[in-house]
């Protein structure tokens, strides 16, 4: 029913050569083309995204399904479980400067780049060439109201909700990887359920949220540097959130498996940190972007 470690624990092991890695990237490599010929209007890129996509996913699917067998199959000892370990904290760290560069660009553009552009402190020169008689704001639509008048998400509507959708998830999280530590199955399946469904309310009330926003108040990724920054945070995070989703989703099948134990559970594990990080991330974000 659950896997168990190796009892050969100086023993490390070693994979058979995988052909996964290299599809993978191949993946990778038609997914970035597709995107960046889709935003550049051409008619092809639609598709090729869509399809690094499909290939991406199969990838990921099969070759997690071959680290799944091998783990069940009991193949792994204490030296494999650091490494994984190892891998996500570094997979976690390189998602917090990920952000921190989407975070230091809205950082930047408030109390640098708006403030030079209106003439502020040493910022006179840059006025008087670039933008002469302009006074900024935040929100801003940019210099010449480039960006189309718009109007702001209220933090205290859907934002709110959704902030407290997601602090309610890590509770329920938190309650479940308990659960699981004190091998009480049911309750693990019950309160992980939850979570997923909390994560996949976040997802369709962002999605609402966005639809509201492009119809009507014409807040759009072209809407000056507010509306782009806005939309890269905020769709970024909905794609950890998206990710995350189906993370927990698929601990929940592995625990309908019986693939784990109380003491040997790191793909749950791993999966929980990924979303307590979407969690502090989603708070940093709901404070910096839409209440100050």
């Amino acid at each position: 029913m659950a896997q168990t470690h190796s009892p050969e624990t100086d023993v490390y092991f070693v994979p058979q050569q995988s052909k996964w890695p290299f599809v993978g990237s191949v993946a990778m490599l038609v997914l970035m083309v597709g995107v960046a010929s889709w935003l550049n209007d051409a008619a092809w890129g639609r598709w090729t995204f869509f399809a690094g996509i499909a290939m991406l996913a199969a990838t990921l699917f099969m070759w997690f399904g071959d680290v799944i067998r091998e783990s069940v199959a009991g193949r792994y000892n204490k030296q494999v479980d650091v490494s994984f370990r190892m891998g996500m904290v570094w997979f976690i760290f390189s998602e917090v400067m990920f952000f921190g560069a989407f975070f230091a660009a809205l950082f930047y553009t408030r109390t640098l780049a708006l403030p030079w552009l209106s003439g502020i402190g040493d910022g006179a020169m840059t006025n008087a060439l670039l933008w002469e008689g302009y006074s900024a704001g935040w929100p801003t639509n940019g210099p010449a109201a480039i960006g189309g008048q718009f109007q702001t998400i209220p933090a205290w509507g859907l934002p709110l909700l959704n902030t407290l959708i997601l602090l309610t998830s890590g509770v329920t999280l938190t309650i479940a990887h308990h659960a699981l530590k004190a091998a009480r199955r049911g309750a693990v399946l019950l309160w992980l359920g939850l979570t997923v469904v909390l994560g996949a309310t976040f997802l369709y009330f962002q999605v609402t949220e966005y639809v509201h926003a492009y119809r009507e108040l014409n807040l759009t990724l072209g809407s000056g540097i507010y509306g782009s920054t806005f939309f890269m945070l905020t769709g970024f995070h909905g794609a950890h959130v998206f990710l995350g989703t189906l993370m927990l989703a698929i601990m929940w099948l592995r625990t309908l498996k019986g693939h784990f134990t109380r003491d040997n559970h790191f793909g749950f594990e791993a999966a929980a940190w990924y979303w307590h990080f979407v969690d502090v991330v989603w708070l940093a974000l709901f404070l910096f972007v839409y209440v100050i």
